[in-house]
């Protein structure tokens, strides 16, 4: 790209050999804008959106699969035996955006499509593995689900998802007043 001010030197050009009447000029001038024009939109094309919105799309994924994992172990917060589940929220998101970014997802087997599987869920093309809460205090009866703490990991997953969300219009909002020129 020429920038702004190799922009307005090529419009005041164009405007200057367009108004002389000369054909030749007109027609190579012409012939200008048609290049540039090529070359603007090969530019815009090069505008990958989804790596564009890839951490914080699988951010929020993951925040969502966390909610349900914090919901789950508040749910089974008298259940005999129930073993409190987590996920390492910075392990898994790294493992979404380097997978992802790479382009290593493949189906080769039925087994292999993204959804719950034996040793954890699919996330953004990335394996998310659960790990076993380790309660501060263990109960009587076997449960590892400690009330307090599930309740302000679940007020941090609410913020970091809001959050997620704020950025993601945040960035929406840029797109489209670079698309509207507003």
């Amino acid at each position: 790209m020429l920038g702004v001010m190799g922009d307005v030197f090529l419009a005041n050009y164009l405007r200057e050999v367009i108004s002389s009447g000369d054909p030749l000029q007109t027609a190579l001038a012409w012939d200008l804008l048609r290049l540039h024009t090529a070359i603007f939109l090969a530019e815009a094309k090069m505008f990958d959106l989804d790596k564009h919105f890839a951490v914080h799309a699988s951010a929020l994924r993951l925040s969502a699969l966390r909610s349900e994992l914090l919901a789950r172990n508040l749910a089974n917060a008298d259940t005999p035996q129930y073993k409190a589940t987590d996920i390492d929220f910075q392990k898994a998101l790294s493992q979404a955006l380097g997978e992802s970014a790479a382009g290593t997802l493949r189906t080769t087997r039925s087994l292999h499509l993204a959804g719950a599987n034996a040793a954890g869920d699919g996330v953004g093309g990335a394996r998310v593995e659960f790990v076993e809460r380790q309660p501060l205090t263990p109960s009587l009866d076997g449960n590892t689900v400690d009330v307090s703490m599930e309740q302000a990991e679940f007020a941090k997953n609410a913020i970091r998802y809001q959050a997620s969300l704020n950025f993601i219009n945040s960035q929406m909002r840029g797109l489209m007043t670079a698309i509207t020129g507003q």
